[in-house]
């Protein structure tokens, strides 16, 4: 849980790198605490209810963007590389496959190594 409160910390940090343990460990959480949400909003529906999963993905869509960014920054990509998205499905697999990369060594043009940090 570390990990991800972590990134709620730097919600808005888009300088830096972000490593492939700190990126990997938000998504998993996020993802679970969507699921949780969505199956709690299903239980509540009839009662009119208050989107929970809505708000919490709303919520979190600045701190994951944040971080997805600091990842690229962390292989050595620009940030804008996550417009590469916008292409169906080849995008995709691309921002994919660049977050599953390792970290650039030592220094690179958005800073130290968050590994050697620690």
């Amino acid at each position: 849980m570390q990990w991800y409160f972590d990134v709620l910390k730097k919600y808005a940090v888009f300088a830096g790198r972000a490593g492939r343990m700190e990126y990997w460990m938000f998504v998993l959480i996020n993802a679970g605490m969507t699921v949780v949400l969505e199956f709690i909003d299903l239980l509540l529906t009839h009662n009119a209810a208050i989107p929970f999963e809505g708000l919490y993905t709303l919520a979190v869509f600045i701190p994951g963007l944040a971080v997805l960014i600091r990842r690229l920054h962390d292989t050595g990509h620009s940030g804008w590389w996550l417009l590469i998205a916008m292409i169906p499905v080849i995008g995709w697999i691309v921002l994919f496959v660049f977050t599953l990369k390792g970290s650039d060594p030592g220094m690179n043009d958005y800073g130290p190594n968050p590994q050697w940090n620690s």
